[in-house]
């Protein structure tokens, strides 16, 4: 039986449960507003809850950040994540295991889809310069990166994975409001599901930071990467799962 080990969030002294949480409020700023925010912040269990900033956003909205102590515990022995299940490779390992186990280049093609112009992402995996350190797939000789940018449509993405023969495609998706990141990644999914004989598609890869990476099986695809990712997790992770 595995032993519960019980934590506190921690503010100024270990073990004094303070948390800091922010939040909008269809409010005009004011003292109604900062009671409203209070009253909220006690409903979540913040008590007692301190407004310590508030700032108007147009007429009929404010921004809260209300900073109070909570009563509930963890139970890290209870917590589950997506655990990394393949090892971490160097781009030799990687280079070396693409060209014996698929005897040429392996296709990558990489696209930030739909309305989503935020490229900092996919431009951090896939261009050579990297990121945090580590240099993007354009760096490994067996691999033929295809980078197509931002705003790609579904089915413009299709194509162009089938014209290039991918064995991977690569989405990021940072705009999340109304949950587009989640509808983009189904979308994405069944498009490549009904384009392609069953077994033959490319494989789904989805990054960004509000993702679930648990989700992945849930959305279709086969992986899910978040924040912090750097480009030799994804490139192990490619080799690990096509080689």
């Amino acid at each position: 039986m595995t032993e519960r080990k019980l934590v506190r969030p921690y503010g100024d002294t270990t073990g004094d449960g303070m948390v800091q949480v922010s939040f909008t409020l269809p409010v005009p700023a004011g003292k109604q507003a900062e009671g409203a925010a209070a009253q909220l912040a006690a409903s979540m269990g913040i008590d007692p809850a301190m407004v310590v900033h508030s700032k108007a956003v147009g007429a009929d909205h404010t921004f809260f950040v209300i900073y109070g102590p909570v009563k509930h515990l963890v139970d890290l022995s209870a917590v589950t994540v997506a655990e990394r299940d393949y090892p971490l490779l160097s781009p030799k390992e990687v280079n070396t295991g693409i060209r014996r186990g698929l005897r040429r280049k392996m296709v990558v093609l990489g696209a930030c889809v739909g309305t989503d112009a935020h490229t900092v992402g996919i431009d951090a995996i896939l261009n050579i310069k990297g990121f945090a350190g580590e240099k993007g797939l354009e760096y490994y000789r067996e691999m033929r990166v295809v980078n197509l940018g931002a705003q790609v449509g579904v089915p413009q993405l299709v194509e162009r994975a089938q014209k290039e023969k991918a064995d991977a495609v690569l989405i990021s998706q940072v705009v999340t409001q109304k949950e587009a990141h989640l509808t983009t990644t189904r979308e994405v999914a069944a498009a490549f599901s009904e384009a392609y004989p069953a077994g033959r598609r490319p494989l789904l890869v989805v990054g960004g930071p509000r993702f679930d990476e648990s989700a992945a099986a849930a959305l279709g695809v086969d992986r899910i990467f978040g924040r912090g990712t750097t480009p030799g997790e994804v490139a192990s992770y490619l080799a690990h799962a096509l080689v």
